[in-house]
């Protein structure tokens, strides 16, 4: 177990002062607010394909960014989870007491879900699975997502197979190391992942194709 643990360390840089300059980032800095406004478009997408669901858990809910989009289904019961709480104090924070009211925030970590067995929906997590390099922690995180889902699941991923990932293994190379980048997993590799902790693709929502490394991966469980 320590050493599926060990996996989570990049999480500890999440205090209160990170929590808020990250924030502040993603609403002063055009390239964030761009970046921030197709990642929420994708997401979006990403929710209709599994079926507009009624119930969604957001982990790691970070600050809030896909909250107001969560929210504006108005019978949706929703539900936040993250390991820092700092960034969930910021998330509160951050909306307007009609959308933060409207989430039931847990403090856990997508390894070990504070929840009972399918207790809602959907779960939708974007931005964690590219800092967890162990293919055997994300096996355990997906069928963790799958003990606690009814019906789907929502997990975006750096993937290979466009510019961007071509174009940083190019760099690696160039700086004398191997044309390899950890924050990307082989798209076959992650679809194997997938299947093995019993996760049926049933779409596939990239943030820009052909460019962007993101992609959401819509997943049903068996």
């Amino acid at each position: 177990m320590s050493e599926i643990k060990s996996d989570f360390t990049f999480s500890k840089k999440y205090d209160k002062e990170f929590s808020q300059r990250y924030a502040r980032s993603r609403k002063q800095k055009p390239s964030r607010r761009f970046a921030n406004f197709w990642e929420i478009q994708m997401a979006r997408k990403a929710l209709r394909l599994a079926g507009n669901p009624r119930s969604i858990l957001d982990l790691p809910c970070g600050t809030g960014r896909f909250w107001a989009m969560l929210a504006e289904e108005p019978t949706r019961e929703l539900m936040a989870g993250d390991s820092s709480l700092p960034m969930m104090e910021m998330a509160r924070a951050s909306h307007a007491e009609r959308i933060a009211d409207r989430f039931h925030c847990l403090h856990t970590d997508a390894l070990h879900i504070d929840l009972p067995s399918k207790v809602v929906d959907s779960i939708l997590c974007m931005r964690l699975m590219h800092h967890i390099h162990d293919p055997a922690t994300r096996l355990a995180i997906y069928r963790e997502f799958a003990r606690v889902s009814r019906c789907s699941v929502c997990v975006s991923l750096r993937v290979d197979g466009n510019f961007s990932a071509w174009r940083r293994a190019r760099r690696h190379t160039r700086k004398g190391k191997p044309g390899v980048n950890r924050n990307v997993i082989a798209a076959a590799q992650a679809e194997q992942e997938l299947s093995a902790a019993g996760l049926r693709i049933i779409g596939k929502v990239d943030l820009l194709r052909y460019y962007s490394m993101w992609r959401t991966y819509v997943l049903r469980v068996d």
